[in-house]
């Protein structure tokens, strides 16, 4: 199933977005912040969602959020924020939640190691949460960018080791590092969630599928026994609708 998320949709009224994504996907990743946090409007979403024949994923909030925070405070109310995300996913019969697993410190070299430890804690915790609240959470790899964890698929194995969470492999990100080939061979059955968007392999620009240097022909060839959803990740809902046009077209081309 194809589906579409944009973190711009946040500052308006989620019925509004609601509406006009229902129009042209079957999905929609809820980017959970501001106007669209599910914890403040998840009750008003369980008594509209059955005028839309949409299905529900969930991004859970970015924004000042850290779970490998070496502020104890703020790491607890990180992952608290996580733990409330996955109930409010519950009580909207949401099952996959996609959550960030953290970045080192911007202002302390020395203590990535420290960040990598309170990582894995938090992960623990969220996973005991996920179980609790019934839904799937789903740790994305990041993009090259300095302070991000979890950039390399080693990095994130390591991470959720000696957990059940499981993996939303962004490709995107996959090929600011020039690794999408490594990440699909090493998440593997793990993967429950994708994020397709495109980008030029430097920078994590979030470009209309087809804009940038992906292979998706290739990429998707070999993701062909993942049966779940792919999540484009746009910047707006023109670049969204003309991303899914060449996914649909690229997927009956390997189809034929």
């Amino acid at each position: 199933m194809i589906g579409m998320s944009c973190t711009q949709f946040g500052i308006f009224d989620p019925e509004n977005i609601m509406d006009k994504v229902s129009k042209n996907f079957e999905l929609w990743e809820i980017f959970s912040e501001a106007e669209n946090a599910v914890t403040k409007f998840s009750s008003r979403f369980n008594e509209i969602k059955g005028s839309y024949s949409m299905r529900y994923s969930i991004h859970a909030p970015i924004c000042d959020i850290n779970i490998a925070s070496v502020n104890d405070k703020m790491r607890e109310a990180a992952v608290d924020e996580m733990l409330r995300t996955m109930e409010h996913a519950n009580h909207m019969d949401v099952k996959t939640v996609t959550i960030h697993p953290g970045i080192y410190s911007m202002v302390l070299y020395d203590v990535k190691d420290r960040s990598v430890e309170l990582s894995k804690r938090s992960l623990k915790a969220i996973e005991k949460g996920a179980k609790e609240y019934g839904v799937t959470a789903a740790i994305e790899n990041m993009p090259s960018f300095g302070i991000m964890m979890g950039q390399t698929p080693e990095e994130l194995l390591d991470l959720i080791d000696g957990t059940d969470l499981m993996i939303c492999f962004d490709i995107g990100h996959a090929n600011t590092l020039g690794r999408i080939n490594e990440c699909i061979d090493a998440f593997g059955e793990r993967i429950v969630n994708i994020h397709i968007h495109d980008n030029i392999g430097k920078n994590d620009d979030h470009m209309t599928i087809g804009d940038g240097n992906i292979d998706f022909m290739k990429v998707l060839s070999r993701l062909k026994r993942y049966k779940g959803n792919y999540v484009i990740e746009s910047r707006n809902m023109e670049s969204a609708i003309t991303s899914k046009g060449r996914l649909e077209e690229m997927f009956r081309r390997i189809k034929s």
